[in-house]
């Protein structure tokens, strides 16, 4: 018999290289979708700087997009309640028509 345990039913096991793992900044994300997928471009803007490029893009399905949705509130909530509630600050506008708008 074997010491090792089985993986669960259900279980998956994830891989995180060390690049993924060091992650990319993102301070502006924008969000475009089709009948059939939600494209979300990350961008690392800077002040002054008139050009910025995005650093990630993530394609997802209505119904992902949704759990996604969801998934970011029960964060939120946790974090607000364990740190105090999140401050929005007011951001002098972003012009977002800086690229083409595409549709997947």
């Amino acid at each position: 018999m074997s010491n090792q345990n089985p993986q669960q039913e259900g279980q998956i096991n994830i891989e995180l290289d060390e690049a993924t793992a060091d992650g990319i900044y993102s301070n502006l994300a924008i969000i475009n979708h089709s009948n059939t997928e939600f494209v979300i471009d990350y961008i690392n803007i800077m002040p002054g700087v008139p050009k910025a490029k995005v650093k990630s893009r993530i394609i997802l399905t209505p119904q992902h997009a949704k759990r996604l949705v969801k998934a970011l509130a029960e964060n939120i909530n946790r974090f607000e309640s364990a740190h105090g509630e999140i401050k929005e600050i007011e951001q002098s506008p972003i012009p977002l028509n800086f690229g083409p708008t595409g549709q997947a």
